[in-house]
């Protein structure tokens, strides 16, 4: 009996690598196309495999694209990985806005539409919350048993309209520079989310000797007309038993007015999605991340914006998002955040490629251009308007890209903050995420994990590697899914409570 042909996923006709579908066997034999390639060593599932002789120095190349180089020479059928792979940098041409379009949006009449929650100041909210913020790490322990305890009073089931109370505590707000780069993103990071549309009200608590003082941090800031707001420190309160009980007090007050705003039909236009992968493999730009650049897109076309971040994980690709870039000054903007990114990792010894992570190269991915190149691909294919630093508010309609780390909770906190009222978050390793008080769709990119961990992912994109879908019909149904979900639907990571301890601003600069 003749063995069953394994299929290889080769991409692009120039690439001298494809990748496996399946745990394969030294002389094994399996198909890239029509040619025929026999393995020459025992290759993991979603790895690489040479389906033709590279020689050493030669570019080696996925997605039509370079992703390192040979190390030594590589004959055909022979495992490309970190043994025979390396990174080097290599000239990139920056071609600016040679690829920007005008985006066609639908009429207003034409437009999908979502059940979300209208503010005073026209923002729309996909959920209804309470938030306790904790300005300095010392209040932290404070803010959380607030929350616990009216989370678990059962007091909130008599309030249909709110979806639940948070707390936004964090390690930092203390023992920095009160002025400069850090307290900066510190600050424009909490008044993000101090005037995201998924607040309903908010207890914003200090201890009171802090160096983010409250009437900094809220200076100049312009709160809601809707959004009852209480202000206080533990030493002002008396200490931590006398904290608590003003915070529930005050949360208690609270609930009636947060209780009467509901739900009412709004354009889809008004969704300000936030992307982001972790966990990634070498599927990941197959499967999920393609699919979700396709719903990016179909956003974009309603009016809608989308943004990527973790600016570490599109290092290597930035030539091709300059070419999207709606104007040079956009371009420009993107090339002087790489610039930043290359001067901080020289500065503190590191490298652009220590990313990816041990888990990402199981998974067969081997270099950051590689990843990249996976990664991108959440951000579709229409122009890039803009480009913000980290937690800056975003403005523009369309695609948008946020300058933030690659460490998933602190890129997600910006990108939230920037005003993302729901994200979707691609994963190929398996990452348990949410990101209260905005809902995370979380997308598996490979069937064997979604079935493993049916209990995190949302939505299976395995179907694109196994013949069983599309990128267009996936991208819909990613789509639709969104639309469900902006209307109240749980995510699966909702459902298991995540989010408290997910919110994480970016530390930048001196601890002192």
């Amino acid at each position: 009996m003749t063995a069953a042909i394994a299929p290889l996923i080769h991409l692009h006709t120039e690439d001298n690598v494809a990748i496996t579908t399946q745990d394969m066997q030294l002389a094994s034999t399996a198909s890239a196309g029509e040619q025929l390639v026999t393995l020459a060593a025992a290759i993991p599932r979603s790895h690489k495999v040479a389906v033709r002789d590279i020689a050493e120095g030669e570019a080696v190349r996925r997605y039509g694209q370079i992703i390192g180089f040979a190390r030594s020479n590589i004959s055909t059928g022979d495992h490309v990985h970190l043994h025979n792979l390396d990174y080097k940098e290599f000239e990139r041409e920056y071609e600016f806005c040679v690829d920007a379009k005008d985006e066609p949006v639908l009429p207003l009449s034409e437009r999908a539409t979502f059940q979300g929650y209208v503010r005073s100041d026209g923002r729309v909210g996909t959920r209804n919350y309470i938030g306790v913020l904790s300005t300095v790490n010392c209040s932290a322990t404070a803010a959380s048993q607030i929350v616990q305890r009216l989370r678990y009073s059962g007091v909130l089931d008599q309030y249909e309209n709110v979806d639940g109370v948070v707390a936004l505590t964090h390690g930092t707000g203390c023992g920095m520079a009160q002025e400069g780069e850090g307290m900066d993103i510190l600050r424009r990071t909490m008044r993000g989310y101090l005037t995201h549309p998924n607040f309903g009200g908010f207890l914003v608590l200090g201890l009171g000797c802090e160096d983010n003082q409250i009437n900094q941090l809220t200076q100049d800031v312009q709160l809601r007309t809707d959004l009852p707001i209480v202000y206080s420190t533990i030493q002002e309160l008396g200490g931590t038993s006398k904290t608590v009980a003003a915070g529930i007090s005050w949360l208690t007050g609270m609930l009636g007015q947060v209780n009467e705003t509901k739900r009412t039909t709004v354009p889809a236009s008004e969704l300000i999605l936030g992307t982001n992968c972790g966990g990634s493999d070498a599927y990941s730009g197959i499967t999920a991340n393609p699919a979700l650049g396709n719903a990016v897109d179909r956003l974009v076309h309603q009016g809608g914006t989308g943004i990527i971040g973790e600016t570490p994980e599109i290092y290597g690709t930035e030539h091709m998002l300059v070419r999207r870039a709606a104007t040079e000054a956009v371009a420009l903007k993107l090339l002087a955040r790489i610039d930043w990114w290359r001067d901080y990792t020289a500065k503190n010894s590191g490298s652009m490629d220590n990313n990816p992570s041990p888990g990402n190269k199981d998974g067969g991915l081997t270099t950051i251009l590689e990843k990249s190149l996976g990664a991108v691909a959440k951000g579709g294919t229409t122009t890039l308007a803009d480009v913000v630093e980290y937690a800056e508010p975003v403005t523009s309609k369309g695609f948008v890209f946020m300058d933030t780390p690659g460490h998933d909770p602190v890129s997600v906190t910006g990108i939230v903050a920037g005003g993302a009222n729901l994200v979707c978050f691609t994963t190929g390793r398996g990452s348990a995420f949410g990101c209260a008080p905005v809902p995370s769709i979380k997308l598996a990119t490979n069937t064997e994990l979604y079935r493993r961990m049916t209990e995190d992912m949302d939505i299976n994109c395995g179907g694109v590697a196994d013949g069983t879908t599309t990128i267009e019909d996936l991208g819909e149904e990613i789509f639709r899914k969104i639309l469900d979900v902006a209307s109240g639907t749980h995510t699966k990571s909702e459902d298991f409570g995540y989010g408290d301890k997910e919110f994480v601003p970016w530390m930048v600069g001196t601890v002192m």
